[in-house]
């Protein structure tokens, strides 16, 4: 099936030609691009043009699961008759196993899987497995961490058609093959249940029940059942079963990878006892004994995927199976915000192998446990076969991947302009901030400004009070909940000024910010860098009065480069305002003051969507209201279990966000707990 793009809106602006020019690009086989696009000019829109012409089955990578889902649910209103699907962490909670040789601390690891999360990621892999072309996968970096091979996933596919024949009870035992569990009681995802010739398997990977109904040994009828009610939804002559988890394989390979750990053990003891070292020894040897004793009795231990290689199959140092190994050679990759997610992925592999080489040298883990590992940069460079990159401030990395060559897409369907940049100089700095400041709160308008240290950006919030200005600060200390909260005061006017440090971080999308003010802009360093700068000033772009000042003694390379490429870019986009005579159009995010997903109002001229970063909800649920610091253990019990109740709604209608906030909630409220048992 071939994809088929829906939508009431046409390309417009520079999107017709950045759409051509991609989809020529990745059609004559260029391994990489750049798209250029600035904040709000429709970069998901162009890319969704592109997939649909190009056909081909695609990945898009983002840095972070929030955005994931937001470009998950994009997408899905671009593709609605296609396979548009969603692969993340599936942690709620992670803490990963860890040793601190300095204090002598053996760190358990702690999870909490989220089952929502976790079907779809079954789904995103049966939709590969399928053969389908026409697959959009969003993912977040998740995609280069190790899962089951595609060969041993394949294996485990049940095929089924009506009329044939086969044994009800060889039936189950494909199921339970392809891990799923019987449960004739509570029929719950990634179980199955048998009464009398008929056989209900509750699919890992759909909200749906499949009933395969028995005449004798032959299969009558292949349905699809509703989990609730069980009227019947759809009937199929053939249907094919996938696995129930990520990671599958065969008896015979089980075996296999128990008589390997077993011959590695004995090497890694010996190794120890060599060095003089009993105590790691006798440590390694009661752990990996009890963990194949595991394996042998259910199957499965705690910490199993640190022998992934002996189940796989793999040699020592062999990369691990990925999500890329389930496309074909031809898949589309699109690496959006590529300046952050490139970086990212560079990163995975170094951090994880710091984290286990304390685990194998203090005899906590076997060797093996290294090549349970996100994939090297230069292992997933080489799975990628045509990639795109998204970014308004692409990378040196990604411009000499794509060769200079770069497609751009500047022009808002607003007719908003990037904004005027202004260099003014450091001396009485304040001073004139103060009279910029009070001349937006007449307009009704925010100033955003940026420091260099937290410090600073307190000392600064506190004179702008004791001026009388409404101002807060916010960066890296300040908590999620409270985070959040700042935000939405600082949209709905509560306060005026913002002051931060990083506030690129945050991932600002604030029409009503009409000022930008960079203090100490010539200080070079990373929050200073051209493309930091750059970002930065772009948090003006959604306001029609947007406008950047920066206070500097000199203009440094950085600061210039910015400067030139704002006003390469404004003159172009002013330009084609004039000659489409487009009046730029002020956007219109509606604030909401309780936990939840905001919509954004967007005038006619806009696509829905178009560059709209997620706006961090309000929080009126504070662990420091003083009603929660007056109750008792039991009914704080009652206010975590509620949270928690929240946490997981929250998580499985993807707003990440939100779940973010009701877990800090679960542990302060489990903290308060603990101090009043004290």
């Amino acid at each position: 099936m071939n994809f088929k793009l829906t939508s009431k809106y046409k390309p417009t602006g520079d999107q017709p030609n950045a759409i051509k020019e991609l989809t020529e690009g990745v059609n004559r086989g260029d391994r990489a691009q750049v798209l250029l696009g600035v904040t709000g000019s429709g970069k998901t829109f162009t890319i969704a043009n592109v997939i649909a012409n190009v056909n081909r089955p695609t990945l898009i990578l983002s840095h972070n699961k929030t955005l994931a889902a937001q470009l998950y649910e994009e997408m899905k209103g671009f593709f609605p008759e296609n396979a548009v699907e969603y692969y993340v962490s599936y942690y709620d909670y992670y803490q990963p196993e860890a040793y601190l040789p300095h204090s002598d601390t053996y760190i358990e690891k702690d999870l909490a899987i989220n089952e929502e999360i976790d079907r779809l990621r079954l789904s995103a892999v049966s939709a590969l497995l399928s053969g389908r072309k026409d697959v959009v996968v969003v993912s977040s970096v998740s995609c280069i961490y190790g899962m089951g091979g595609p060969t041993a996933m394949s294996e485990s596919i049940i095929p089924l058609h009506r009329g044939q024949t086969l044994n009800r009870n060889m039936l189950l035992r494909h199921l339970v093959d392809a891990l799923y569990v019987r449960n004739d009681i509570d029929l719950q995802r990634g179980n199955f249940r048998v009464k009398g010739d008929t056989v209900d398997i509750f699919m890992a990977y759909s909200d749906n029940v499949l009933r395969v109904t028995f005449w004798d040994d032959e299969i009558d009828s292949i349905e699809e059942i509703d989990p609730v009610t069980y009227h019947r939804l759809a009937t199929f002559e053939d249907y094919q079963i996938y696995p129930a988890n990520l990671f599958v394989t065969s008896k015979e390979q089980q075996l296999i990878a128990i008589r390997q750990i077993q011959d590695d053990l004995v090497k890694q003891v010996d190794f120890f006892k060599e060095m003089g070292d009993p105590v790691k020894a006798q440590r390694i040897k009661e752990r990996v004994e009890y963990d194949m004793e595991m394996i042998k009795e259910l199957g499965h231990c705690s910490g199993i995927e640190n022998y992934s290689r002996y189940f796989d199959g793999r040699q020592a140092g062999e990369r691990p199976y990925c999500l890329l190994d389930f496309f074909p050679d031809d898949f589309l990759m699109v690496i959006d915000e590529s300046h952050v997610s490139v970086p990212q992925l560079n990163a995975m592999y170094g951090g994880d192998r710091a984290r286990k080489t304390n685990l194998v040298e203090y005899g906590f883990r076997l060797p093996a446990a290294f090549d349970n590992r996100p994939l090297r940069f230069e292992e997933f460079q080489s799975m990628v076969h045509q990639v795109i990159y998204v970014s308004a401030t692409p990378a040196d990395f990604e411009l000499a991947e794509a060769e200079g060559v770069i497609v751009e897409q500047l022009i808002r369907p607003t007719g908003l302009l990037d904004p005027d940049i202004e260099v003014r100089p450091s001396e009485n700095q304040i001073d004139d901030l103060m009279d910029e400041i009070l001349t937006r709160i007449k307009r009704d308008e925010r100033v955003l400004t940026t420091t260099l240290t937290k410090r600073m950006a307190e000392e600064l919030t506190e004179y702008l009070l004791n001026n009388g200005v409404r101002a807060n600060y916010i960066h890296s200390d300040v908590g999620t909940l409270d985070r959040v909260k700042i935000m939405s005061d600082f949209r709905a006017g509560v306060f005026d000024v913002l002051v931060g440090v990083n506030l690129l971080r945050e991932g600002l999308d604030l029409p009503e910010v009409s000022l930008v003010a960079i203090i100490d802009a010539d200080k070079e360093g990373f929050l200073r860098s051209h493309r930091s700068l750059t970002q930065t000033a772009g948090r003006a772009a959604r306001n029609v009065n947007g406008k950047v000042i920066m206070y500097a003694d000199t203009i440094t390379e950085s600061m210039q480069r910015t400067i030139d490429e704002t006003v390469r870019r404004r003159t172009i986009q002013m330009q084609y305002n004039e000659e489409h005579h487009i009046t730029p159009t002020q956007i219109v995010k509606e604030v909401k003051g309780a936990l939840g997903r905001h919509t954004p109002t967007l005038p006619d001229t806009t696509v829905k969507g178009y560059g709209d970063a997620y706006i961090e909800p309000d929080s009126s649920r504070m662990v420091a209201d003083p009603v929660m610091q007056q109750m008792n253990s039991e009914e704080l019990s009652v206010a975590i279990a509620e949270s928690t109740r929240l946490m997981n709604e929250a998580a499985k209608r993807l707003d990440f966000l939100q779940a973010a906030q009701y877990r800090d909630e679960v542990l302060r409220l489990t903290q308060l707990q603990e101090e009043k048992k004290g």
